[in-house]
């Protein structure tokens, strides 16, 4: 009787509590810190015997219906809101990472220090990723803009210190061997003094290279001129087992507005009218031949396709795949 009696009133008890629990506001057993970051920025593909891992450098709010040239800040404004894209824009830097199997090879190196603290991150993205800056055998730059550059050095030493550093040679004269008239020029005097403080470590170490319009940079990559936005952008392509990917740089900035209007520049574009017309070949070839293409500020990872679509072209990213 005595043990009917225990059993009876610990079932009561176990009851209560679990009524008592049950009652207890959700919120309350939920509760956690905000984490307030996003997990490690890399994301891999891959290319017949090669392995391409996009590298996240961060993103950064620009305020791109100003920036965009050829076009009323209201209207691209607009425009940009009706894909959900607020003014400032979140524009990913992207930097891509080519395993062959033989050799490392990193095209574009990010921002560094020099665009504040939602950028430079590419470093971090690449060990994450599970490699070491000191690892990277080639650098290969579409062009020297700060927030393609600018990632090279940090306090005069190289960040990457067993690379060799390659550049189209156009590309290198005009911003490393600038007369005295652009170096004063309150434009591109900041950004030439930029680009020899990015590049010139590589240079004093013996570590620097370039490499002629349209030529290979190393063995097993090609470049096209693609002039305008600099005058030796260029753009960057790999091929293996019949497939292929070509890293574009500047070629778009965004990946909505210059698909529908191909003529509508940016304020960066050295020169406005040729990188328009570069602009429409690389869209053109790109949905003809339907390669893969990599963009340094299409929404990250920035790799996808381009099309033509009912208002002259589309972008369509790559779908996401857990496998490859």
């Amino acid at each position: 009787m005595q043990t009917r009696r225990a059993l009876l009133k610990t079932s009561a008890s176990l009851t209560f509590a679990a009524s008592a629990i049950a009652a207890l506001p959700s919120a309350v057993l939920a509760k956690a810190p905000i984490v307030g970051r996003q997990a490690a920025g890399y994301y891999r593909l891959k290319l017949g015997d090669y392995e391409v891992t996009a590298l996240s450098d961060g993103t950064v709010a620009l305020p791109m219906a100003r920036i965009y040239e050829g076009i009323e800040e209201k209207d691209a404004e607009a425009y940009l809101a009706g894909y959900f894209q607020k003014n400032p824009t979140e524009t990913s830097v992207n930097a891509f990472l080519v395993n062959t199997g033989e050799r490392l090879v990193l095209i574009d190196a990010g921002t560094g220090d020099l665009m504040g603290p939602s950028l430079g991150k590419l470093v971090a993205n690449i060990e994450a990723a599970g490699y070491k800056a000191s690892e990277i055998d080639d650098v290969i730059l579409t062009h020297i803009h700060a927030d393609h550059s600018g990632g090279l050095s940090r306090n005069g030493k190289r960040v990457f210190e067993n690379a060799v550093l390659h550049v189209n040679e156009r590309e290198a004269n005009f911003w490393l061997k600038a007369d005295a008239a652009a170096k004063s020029d309150p434009g591109l005097g900041p950004q030439i003094a930029q680009a020899e403080a990015a590049v010139g470590p590589y240079i004093a170490a013996g570590k620097f290279e370039t490499f002629a319009d349209d030529a290979a940079p190393i063995p097993g990559f090609t470049s096209v001129l693609r002039k305008g936005h600099t005058p030796g952008h260029s753009a960057i392509a790999i091929e293996s087992k019949g497939e292929k990917i070509v890293f574009w740089g500047d070629i778009a900035h965004g990946d909505v507005l210059q698909y529908d209007r191909p003529e509508i520049t940016v304020e960066f574009d050295v020169d406005q009218k040729q990188a328009a017309a570069t602009r429409a070949i690389a869209f053109a070839e790109a949905a003809d031949q339907k390669y893969m293409v990599a963009g340094a500020h299409h929404a990250f990872p920035g790799i996808g396709h381009v099309r033509r679509g009912e208002t002259n072209y589309d972008w369509v990213p790559l779908l996401y795949s857990a496998n490859y």
